[in-house]
């Protein structure tokens, strides 16, 4: 009996430290969970997918209008050149607009995660200084500015889905039998008028059945879906960096106010 008792003491100071390790993983769990950023991560998220549908969508669609347009509206090349180049100028800034937004999403995840608890916790220290708040602050400066930059994109981006669904309401009247239409080869469509193409171009509008069979075309039907997709993309770029600013604003906040106190902690 005398040599049973160290081994059942054994075995339960083993069980012990057992519980003891599974327990201290649950909380470095825990731990971990509650210092994720999770405005800063949905942020993210949100922000890499409407950059991405915008400048990918947005290409296409642009692409697809041109095309449109030469076959239909402008035949002349000399008529549309200057679309062309416009058109050339805007795909190049979206080639540069995904991969700023890219590291830039990447840079403000990383901010976020390093003025959480969690990274406290393993450094066992909370310091600012006077560069970590400049830093921060010019992060709430240039969010705020790209996010007006991306409102105004928003609203630039609505101008085609609403040229199209002009187009398209128009090309719909023609095709009702609501609508007592006695000669339909007189409804058309000029897009001189919009300023795309000058008054000069030929045949520079589109009447009756040849206006349907453009609207018929795969070039119409999926540049105005992708414009309509491009658009809801900057929109939700615009509400990623809303998340962005409110976010960098708190950190700064953190850091500003309540740097020095060891129990501030920042979420965002």
């Amino acid at each position: 009996m005398d040599g049973m008792k160290p081994a059942m003491e054994n075995n339960a100071e083993e069980n012990q430290d057992e519980s003891q390790e599974s327990k201290g993983c649950f909380e470095c769990c825990i731990k971990c969970l509650g210092g994720v950023p999770y405005a800063s991560l949905v942020a993210t998220i949100l922000c890499f997918s409407g950059v991405a549908l915008f400048c990918g969508c947005g290409h296409v669609a642009l692409t697809g209008t041109l095309t449109m347009l030469e076959n239909h509206f402008s035949r002349v090349p000399s008529d549309h050149a200057t679309l062309t180049n416009v058109v050339q100028i805007l795909q190049y800034i979206i080639y540069g607009i995904a991969p700023f937004f890219f590291v830039y999403g990447i840079i403000l995840l990383a901010e976020g995660f390093y003025t959480t608890s969690a990274v406290k916790d393993l450094q066992n220290e909370f310091k600012t200084s006077v560069c970590g708040r400049c830093i921060t602050g010019m992060f709430v400066f240039l969010t705020y500015i790209l996010g007006l930059a991306w409102l105004g994109i928003f609203g630039f981006s609505a101008v085609p889905v609403f040229l199209f669904y002009n187009m398209w309401t128009t090309c719909n009247a023609m095709k009702s039998e609501v609508v007592n239409i006695t000669s339909p080869e007189n409804i058309c469509v000029d897009v001189r008028q919009y300023g795309v193409i000058p008054w000069s171009a030929t045949p520079g509008k589109a009447c009756g059945s040849t206006l349907n069979d453009i609207c018929n075309t795969s070039d119409f039907y999926l540049s105005y879906h992708l414009y309509i997709v491009a658009c809801a993309g900057a929109g939700a770029t615009v509400i990623a960096l809303l998340l962005y600013m409110m976010a960098t604003t708190y950190n700064y906040a953190v850091f500003k106010f309540k740097g020095f106190r060891h129990n501030s902690t920042s979420k965002f």
